[in-house]
């Protein structure tokens, strides 16, 4: 089982975004990278194409290292880390400071 899953509400612990919350829209589990909706925007050239007559500029989320992000505890409303229990026979996600177990 995963400590992050897409829809979490993460903050940036660390780098230029840090203390930005946002969700997790895709996770990367081969290079251990999350993207967060509205973090680490960066603009890409774009040549011109079919859906995109005139080319410019994208703006675009790019993945952050999953190191550098961490669930925020829905009843604290504070970062936390997140540990993998056993309940009732099934793996649980549990949050560290508040304890509250997640679905």
């Amino acid at each position: 089982m995963q400590k992050l899953k897409l829809n979490d509400e993460v903050v940036v612990l660390s780098g230029s975004e840090k203390g930005k919350t946002g969700t997790v829209t895709k996770i990367d589990l081969k290079n251990d990278r999350v993207v967060v909706k509205g973090v680490n925007m960066k603009k890409k050239a774009v040549k011109p194409s079919q859906e995109n007559p005139n080319g410019g500029f994208l703006e675009m989320e790019k993945p952050l290292h999953r190191s550098k992000v961490a669930l925020i505890s829905p009843k604290t409303k504070k970062p936390t880390r997140v540990k993998i229990t056993k309940k009732d026979g099934k793996a649980a996600r549990t949050l560290v400071k508040c304890g509250t177990t997640l679905k």
